[in-house]
């Protein structure tokens, strides 16, 4: 090897080199060291959090995040809590950082300036993800939701659940949003916090069980549609009385347009929260703010105009020129939001326990990565092309702007954006895994560049360049471990009855194949979208059996091997190539 491949290897960080050197030791096949107690009280802070967040009960400082079934949601959680006790750190830093004795050395206990409290009102620039959907022209625009229903326990007071929806009304701006269209544009207002949160009692405590499930799935659609966009809150809340005895029902309905996944969770906290604190007797105090959605639409949208944004052109440009369009079954078939079917397919406990700590341990990897593997593998062997151009959706709260903390702050963040995987001239699904994580790990900043510049960037040569480009039909989310909002203790949980349709059924879907993803109750479940208009049941359902098979290969074959698979990303500093890897290591 040459001098200069030895000279970047002394450049890697200090953990970096220490983890080449344990890798190269004769007989070492763990790298993760036994349980190493905290010691310090930033170590034991840290500790805690991590505890919490990823439902761990013994966090060790040599431990790392990603191996213990951390994500970039997750991420956000952590980072939101360790803010609230004083300790400073970004996404960025916890995944350069990823075991506590790392992430104790970078944090900082400096205090940030506190974001503003006061409530935000005024016209808010619209962020790329809601200039895509406005873009998109649905028949009934403001029939476009999120929803989540809620069990509660027996004996749940409404009166209060409704002053705790309020506070959250107050407190999170976001949700106080409108829009109005003016001369073919749309604007976004915020509103101020004499608003009142629409909360209804729906008394179906006569009916049967059979006929109570009926009954909420038909109230529930009827509220679905029920918003509208020009006047806020762009939300509504029912609660369903089912009986003294029994729980009872908390339906929140939102406009996308005003939050998104994240979001989502941020909320079902606080609500926890508020509603545990008025159930006390004391006043209702939720945590600081955090960056207003109006102050990051402002600054989202003057960094799309920058020298450095300008920079990533030149990658989503790459992108393919020309694309195979996906087989269909029914030509011509109409798209629309009344046939989308749903196939899905789920892992064990312990397939998905193995997934989310086994896995990354062996291949270095993020569980998306891991998930996309089998996406593509599924997907290439239906098409028989070895590459798939795919939107890929993220939570867009990315480290662009110094500064700026979202951890805390709702809005619709989301980012979408095109990645042309490759998996030409590959011998195996492992070595697939590996050039899948190296590609995904090219993406500048996670992807949140893409939609900036393609619908925030002033240049129009620019935003031209990329509406050119092909769009995707097939699109993939991982909403990461959704049951983690909810504890053992919680008085709420996650009802099984239908919160009705959240989208409207004349609506244009977006893509012909969504694949989405996310963490019930320990069990990784992963659901196939499709419009009946345009393939068979049993097409999709082929899909879905062959995405769930690879991804099950990957994780046997990391139980039937000891062996460690590192690439080029896992040191960026030294800027190795895989055949120098590979080199090095036999070697050793």
């Amino acid at each position: 090897m040459s001098d200069n491949f030895f000279q970047r290897i002394q450049q890697l960080s200090p953990e970096r080199r220490e983890l080449l050197e344990l890798l190269m030791q004769e007989n070492n096949t763990e790298v993760q060291a036994s349980y190493i107690a905290p010691e310090n009280p930033t170590e034991k802070a840290l500790s805690t959090i991590w505890s919490q967040v990823l439902g761990i009960k013994k966090v060790g400082i040599k431990d790392n995040f990603l191996e213990l079934g951390g994500d970039s949601i997750l991420s956000i959680q952590v980072i939101a809590k360790a803010h609230q006790i004083g300790l400073q750190f970004s996404t960025s830093q916890l995944f350069d950082h990823p075991t506590i004795a790392e992430l104790a050395k970078v944090v900082s206990t400096t205090q940030i300036p506190v974001a503003q409290q006061k409530p935000i009102i005024g016209a808010v620039p619209l962020t790329p993800i809601q200039h895509w959907f406005f873009e998109q022209n649905f028949p009934e625009a403001s029939y476009w939701n999120q929803a989540v229903l809620l069990e509660l326990q027996p004996g749940q007071n409404p009166v209060l659940l409704e002053q705790a929806c309020q506070q959250l009304l107050i407190h999170h701006d976001a949700l106080r949003l409108r829009f109005e269209q003016k001369e073919q544009r749309w604007e976004q207002i915020n509103e101020g916090i004499e608003l009142k949160v629409p909360f209804l009692q729906i008394d179906l405590s006569k009916l049967t069980e059979i006929e109570q499930t009926a009954e909420i799935e038909k109230i529930s659609t009827e509220l679905q549609s029920s918003l509208n966009l020009s006047q806020a809150p762009l939300m509504q809340v029912a609660f369903f009385h089912l009986g003294n005895s029994k729980p009872n029902r908390l339906l929140l309905i939102f406009h996308h347009l005003t939050e998104d996944a994240v979001s989502l969770r941020i909320i079902l906290e606080d609500l926890q929260t508020a509603y545990q604190q008025l159930l006390n007797g004391e006043v209702i105090k939720l945590p600081p703010k955090t960056t207003s959605f109006q102050q990051w639409s402002h600054l989202v949208t003057e960094y799309a105009q920058s020298a450095e944004l300008k920079q990533e052109l030149a990658y989503w440009l790459t992108q393919p020129q020309k694309l195979a369009p996906l087989p269909v079954d029914y030509p011509g078939g109409s798209n629309v939001e009344g046939s989308a079917q749903i196939v899905s397919v789920s892992l064990t406990a312990e397939e998905t326990r193995a997934l989310l700590q086994e896995v990354p341990k062996s291949y270095h990897t993020e569980i998306n990565e891991v998930l996309l593997t089998a996406v593509v593998l599924a997907i290439s062997q239906w098409t028989l092309i070895p590459n798939l151009l795919i939107d890929i959706e993220g939570h867009g709260r990315e480290d662009i702007i110094p500064g700026v903390d979202l951890s805390r702050t709702v809005g619709f963040f989301t980012s979408v954006y095109p990645v042309n995987l490759n998996i030409v001239d590959k011998q195996n699904t492992v070595d697939i895994l590996m050039s899948i994580k190296e590609q995904m790990r090219r993406i500048p900043k996670r992807g949140i560049g893409y939609g900036l510049l393609r619908y925030c960037c002033q240049d129009a040569i620019t935003v031209e360049k990329l509406r050119a480009l092909p769009q995707t039909e097939i699109i993939f989310n991982y909403l990461g471990q959704f049951d983690r909002v909810f504890s053992e203790s919680s008085l709420f949980r996650l009802a099984k009855e239908s919160h009705g349709a959240t989208n409207s059924p004349q609506g244009n879907r977006s893509h012909l194949l969504q694949v989405i993803g996310k963490i019930m109750q320990g069990q990784l479940e992963v659901s196939w979208i499709y419009s009946e208009n345009i393939h068979r049941r049993e097409t999709v359902e082929k899909l879905a059996e062959c995405f769930i098979h690879e991804l099950r290969s990957l994780i046997y074959h990391n139980q039937s091997t000891d062996k460690l698979y590192l690439t080029p990303s896992d040191f960026p500093d030294a800027e190795l190539t895989q055949a120098e890897l590979s080199q090095l290591f036999l070697k050793s």
